[in-house]
């Protein structure tokens, strides 16, 4: 930019390299009665430009009368002190021209400093020979190929005498060049805001994702079907409140059962988890719960509905107030029977129907095992099929169980197991069967009743299916109908240990008497496979 004092106030035929003072046709004509004082900021070398941080005097010319690297003399030590024209610090210019003397001379400081003693620029120059009446001062500036604001804040002028002192304290301050700087509050507050927002973020995704993982089912198409008796994985979550420990009732064969609170219809329900890892069979399994579902018979627990996550099979029962008969076996809060209580202690069966899960597309080479260690017949153990007398062994156990009080497997303080049916077959060959039955009821029972419970149960026991009494028989053995076969000997040449160790029968060629029954099945038994 240039202060300027010239014969007319029309610079319309200017150009900008020229600091839109001059053109190339008028640079350097006397007729121009020009006089400036050039900042550069630009080394031109069409003018000899010494660099491209000058200050310099023009006259009719914008190649320099005079011209010196920008800065200031200290007034003190007499020493050079550099100067940045585009530092985008505010700086004072002085220009001073002495008609007497024909001297001009050129001071530079930054703001705020006093006028120095020494000038930056001083040449001698008689400028009536110049400047014509009337002449006009002003400011000029251009741009060039860079980008550059060029300011005046404030400036004085006078003739015959010093120019007026500008106050600084009052002149406005320089325009903001590029982004305003942060303050130290937003330096400190930003990065922990940035910090906690993608905290936050980050918490909210992983709850999202955690909630959405939570609560993801397995479905198929083929479950439209049964999607009236299907529970959502978030109701039976937020009744179980997240499957908490304190509402486990047990756990059993089949898995862990627990207590909730439908949160709609505040449905107080039994949920039964159930790990499954194959899909196949599953269709016609999800078929068959519905089929229970829809049965209703005083003594089963109803079945409401299922669940199915990825592994898992979720079926949901009626809460059982008075929870399973073991409770009132053992005193404890065991695993789960099959046996509930209702709230009228009528007694229900759970898991009716339940195995059939695992009998669906598996073979003899895949077979998982299910059902609680004690009740399972032997067959079932080496094979792995289940079928009705399976369930006619299991209510055996369940028969020796309710009378004598003791679990099916127990453990003797040597850490040694023995099975409750060994037990009771070695009392029933020592002639002492009724030293068997709870000692809790301290002799206030009917002998003749726990003896034919007690022999039923061994009966149901029998290794061989084909000799074991469908349940139709026990219903009949146990009202009387029907009088139960006398039990000898060859019925119980067998220890329950070795046959679960698949070791066999320690008689496989073992004959069973003809029993005095009207029913042919029971007729001219005979052992082994």
């Amino acid at each position: 930019m240039a202060f300027f004092v010239a014969p007319t106030k029309n610079l319309s035929n200017t150009w900008a390299q020229y600091m839109g003072l001059l053109n190339s046709g008028n640079n350097g004509n006397t007729s121009n009665h020009m006089f400036a004082v050039e900042l550069d900021t630009t080394q031109n070398e069409e003018f000899q430009d010494m660099d491209n941080n000058h200050v310099g005097i023009d006259i009719n010319s914008l190649d320099s009368l005079q011209a010196y690297h920008t800065g200031y003399y200290d007034d003190g030590r007499g020493s050079f002190n550099n100067m940045t024209l585009i530092s985008g610090k505010a700086m004072q210019v002085w220009a001073d021209y002495d008609g007497v003397s024909t001297q001009i001379n050129v001071f530079l400081a930054p703001l705020g400093f006093a006028k120095p003693v020494r000038p930056l620029l001083s040449s001698p120059y008689n400028l009536s020979t110049v400047l014509r009446e009337p002449s006009y001062i002003g400011f000029a500036a251009t741009t060039g190929a860079i980008s550059t604001i060029h300011c005046v804040l404030g400036w004085s002028f006078a003739m015959n005498g010093p120019a007026p002192a500008i106050d600084t304290s009052k002149l406005p301050k320089l325009p903001r060049l590029g982004p305003e700087p942060r303050s130290k509050v937003l330096e400190i507050t930003l990065p922990i805001a940035t910090a906690t927002f993608v905290l936050v973020m980050g918490t909210v995704i992983i709850l999202f994702l955690r909630k959405r993982f939570r609560y993801r089912e397995l479905r198929e198409d083929w479950e439209v079907d049964f999607r009236p008796h299907r529970f959502s994985f978030k109701d039976l979550y937020h009744a179980t409140e997240g499957f908490k420990e304190k509402n486990l009732l047990g756990v059993g064969g089949f898995g862990k059962v627990y207590k909730g609170t439908l949160p709609k219809s505040k449905l107080k329900v039994a949920v039964k988890r159930v790990s499954h890892e194959s899909r196949q069979g599953m269709k016609e399994f999800i078929a068959e719960v519905v089929s229970i579902g829809q049965l209703r018979h005083r003594n089963l627990v109803p079945l409401l509905g299922y669940c199915r996550r990825k592994g898992e099979l979720l079926l949901v029962y009626d809460y059982m107030s008075n929870r399973s008969l073991n409770q009132y076996l053992y005193s404890e809060d065991g695993k789960p029977s099959v046996n509930w209580e209702e709230s009228e202690m009528n007694a229900r069966l759970g898991d009716f129907g339940l195995s059939r899960l695992y009998d669906h597309g598996t073979d003899l080479q895949t077979t998982h095992m299910v059902g609680t260690m004690g009740y399972l017949a032997p067959e079932f153990v080496r094979t792995g099929k289940a079928s009705a007398l399976t369930d006619v062994f299991a209510f055996g156990i369940f028969l020796l169980e309710v009378t004598s009080g003791q679990r099916p497997i127990k453990q003797n303080p040597f850490g040694n197991k023995h099975t409750l049916v060994d037990w009771v077959i070695e009392r029933w060959h020592n002639g002492s069967l009724m030293n068997t039955v709870d000692p809790r009821l301290q002799g206030h029972y009917d002998i003749d009743d726990a003896s034919l419970v007690l022999k039923l149960g061994l009966l149901c026991l029998n290794p061989f299916t084909s000799a074991r009494p469908t349940m139709r028989q026990v219903m009949q053995y146990l009202e009387g109908d029907t009088p139960l076969p006398e039990l000898t000997p060859a019925h119980f040449s067998f220890t329950m240990q070795a046959l679960t160790q698949n070791r066999g029968l320690e008689s496989p060629n073992l004959q069973y008497p003809q029993l005095s029954t009207s029913f042919a099945t029971f007729s001219d038994l005979s052992g082994g496979r």
